[in-house]
């Protein structure tokens, strides 16, 4: 190839050839690597053999002391020194499993309770004899029992009430109302008391829930002369005639303050 070599040289040609020069001649053969790790990573560029430094697992290139989980699995730890990978799996006890956590790498039957003569599955869930106020689990051979929860009420706790039977207090019906209370004077009116509260025509009922519904009364019936009766909501116009200021009876004559020459009457149409 245009270099010249002296007698027994040796070096490395086109596609990893080990070449020597032999009496004049070049003698070339196919390299031979000598590999001494269990998971070597292929020849970098330019290089011809394999190295150790470092570990290929799984398609996985991995660095030197890199410790690392096969991917069938999180239980087994794999390490990779000088070019070999060792990996290691969980001792696991024999009998039951030292934790009833579903992640545990161990696999095993969880212990069953024995509980007050009677034995439960693990997981099982029960409520002790005659008191359904306590729930009881059963896990890994041990029983844990606790109160049942109980929600929280809406109402004082004056009117809190425990029945026989049960486990938690609900609230008791408060006593029905027998009189409407007004905040706003202090006054009090029984049920069905009917009142007017200052205004003639509004009228108010205390109804049987203790709430009091008001309503106004509307006056149709109209004249020309109305005659307004203190305390009363509607004017009057069959009890007589109001005439400048003044009150007249039925068919009751008067003269005109206008017009002395005049006689008015009062008549009811």
């Amino acid at each position: 190839r245009g270099i010249p070599r002296e007698p027994g040289a040796r070096w490395t040609g086109p596609g990893c050839q080990s070449c020597t020069c032999q009496e004049g001649r070049v003698l070339c053969d196919t390299m031979s690597c000598s590999v001494p790790c269990s998971h070597p990573l292929p020849a970098q560029a330019g290089g011809c053999c394999p190295t150790c430094t470092g570990c290929l697992h799984e398609g996985v290139a991995r660095a030197e002391g890199d410790v690392f989980s096969p991917s069938d699995g999180n239980c087994t730890v794999c390490i990779c020194l000088a070019g070999n990978v060792s990996c290691l799996s969980p001792e696991c006890p024999p009998g039951s499993c030292p934790s009833p956590s579903p992640a545990d790498c161990c696999s095993c039957t969880p212990e069953k309770c024995n509980f007050r003569g009677r034995t439960y599955e693990h997981g099982a869930r029960f409520s002790l004899d005659g008191d359904d106020c306590t729930t009881c689990v059963c896990q890994g051979g041990e029983v844990k029992c606790s109160f049942t929860p109980c929600p929280m009420l809406d109402c004082p706790q004056h009117q809190w009430h425990l029945g026989p039977g049960q486990c938690c207090s609900t609230c008791r019906d408060p006593p029905a109302p027998t009189s409407c209370f007004l905040d706003d004077n202090g006054m009090e009116f029984p049920i069905g008391q009917i009142w007017s509260p200052g205004d003639p025509c509004e009228l108010c009922i205390c109804q049987a829930d203790g709430s009091v519904s008001c309503q106004r009364t509307d006056c149709v019936e109209t004249c020309p002369y109305p005659i307004r009766i203190p305390g009363q909501c509607c004017p009057d116009c069959s009890a007589g005639c109001t005439y400048m200021g003044r009150i007249f009876s039925n068919n009751e004559t008067f003269p005109s303050a206008l017009d002395p020459c005049l006689s008015c009457i009062c008549l009811v149409r």
